[in-house]
């Protein structure tokens, strides 16, 4: 297994840009923490954290997408590395205007969100034309999805360590400007100087008119929910069963689980076709997370986190995949940035449901909330199978549409593709 991974990273350009991704991503992995220890730092309340943040996640949802879009149109450097600057420009301005003239701050939290870049978009984007072979690319969203869960773990301790040795707005100034020298590795690297997205059509739309990514983006705005959902249940357990640490160890079981998972998975190529693969993938993950309702003590509901996990990164990698398959042409950055959106927003969504569900019934229907989100996940891929599947040979749907992949073998992985 870590010599399939070694091998891929050995690739040129590879280990370059993943890591300037993961650390170009930085920010954004970090913001909601680092602002509300800014704004409580700063004298402000929890409700106007909270406020900020949610100001920073809407305009970040909104920004993606379009983002995503003008790198198909204008290329990664002229896109990437302007956005990165005025994201972190919009946290600097947090930083030195504080709290004392409160509608610059909503204005700074605006600017940070919107213009955050579709980093992750643009690796997935750029991931064919380096790797060139299917199993390779396979291996790399595999790869990638399990280096988020590493960057989520590290990211809040680099917080952590800034504040302590020297201030909450330090640690804005500081995590950003790394975010930014992160992009800036990205887009001077060869492949992403040399990227451009296919010709596409001119529509309003964009990506969102293929009815394969809007399944796509349905099914995983639930997987997003089950996600937020499972982090308030778990500080729900906590508070059952003693406090402390014991959310932490929940969720950091979580990623371990997610993290080996997403490792197996990557390390060989799976049979059949990545649509029904996904569909399996997720009936997995939604059997993962009914058991949580079983609230067991801690060392049994450590276990079952960790169970849930196992699925989530291999259900991811296999989404990107299926994105690149039935993404329209020359909006495959659109298409990545789409999803991962969507994940984002079902996973704030999700957070606020399950808070009257815990009043209501506590931990379990927490845990509840987030099994029903795995099965509403599976339901939505499984009720659309026909928009996901290719085309039946020798009819008049086999014709090539907006999407002229799909007829193709091993389709968005020949030598040379780029989006």
């Amino acid at each position: 297994m870590a010599a399939g991974y070694a091998e891929l990273l050995r690739t040129r350009h590879a280990a370059r840009l993943l890591v300037g991704t993961l650390v170009g991503r930085l920010p954004n992995a970090t913001a909601a923490l680092a602002v509300v220890l800014f704004i409580r730092a700063e004298g402000g309340s929890y409700a106007l954290a909270g406020a900020l943040s949610g100001v920073y996640a809407v305009c970040n949802a909104v920004g993606q997408p379009l983002l995503g879009r003008a790198v198909d149109l204008y290329g990664q450097p002229r896109v990437m590395l302007p956005a990165s600057v005025l994201s972190a420009l919009g946290m600097a301005l947090l930083a030195v205007v504080g709290l004392d003239v409160l509608w610059l701050a909503y204005v700074a939290m605006v600017i940070a969100g919107f213009f955050t870049p579709p980093l992750e978009g643009g690796l997935r984007a750029l991931w064919p034309g380096v790797l060139k072979r299917a199993d390779r690319v396979h291996a790399a969203y595999a790869l990638d999805a399990v280096a988020q869960e590493v960057m989520f773990a590290v990211g809040p301790l680099l917080v952590t360590l800034c504040v302590a040795a020297w201030s909450e707005g330090v640690a804005l100034l500081v995590i950003n400007l790394i975010g930014v020298l992160g992009a800036l590795s990205v887009v001077v690297s060869e492949p992403s100087r040399q990227w451009r997205s296919g010709p596409r059509e001119a529509h309003w739309l964009g990506a969102l008119r293929s009815a394969g990514m809007l399944v796509l983006i349905g099914a995983f705005f639930f997987v997003g929910l089950a996600l937020g959902s499972i982090a308030v249940a778990a500080v729900a357990y906590a508070d059952e069963h003693g406090g402390g640490m014991v959310s932490s160890l929940l969720l950091s079981s979580l990623g371990v689980g997610a993290l080996a998972g997403g490792l197996v998975y990557g390390s060989r190529e799976w049979p059949g076709r990545p649509e029904g693969r996904l569909r399996l993938l997720t009936a997995l993950l939604a059997l993962g997370y009914l058991p949580l309702v079983l609230v067991p003590g801690v060392v049994g509901m450590t276990a079952l986190t960790g169970v849930a996990g196992v699925f989530l990164a291999p259900a991811l990698a296999c989404a990107f995949v299926v994105v690149d398959r039935h993404a329209p042409k020359g909006t495959v950055t659109e298409a990545f940035s789409w999803l991962v959106t969507t994940f984002g927003v079902g996973s704030a969504v999700g957070a606020s449901v399950v808070g009257p569900a815990v009043g209501s019934g506590g931990a379990v229907a927490g845990f509840a909330v987030a099994g029903a989100g795995g099965l509403a996940a599976l339901l939505v891929l499984l009720s659309t199978k026909r928009f996901l599947g290719d085309p039946v040979p020798g009819t008049a749907d086999a014709a090539p549409a907006e999407n002229d992949r799909n007829g193709a073998v091993e389709p968005g992985f020949r030598a040379g593709h780029q989006a």
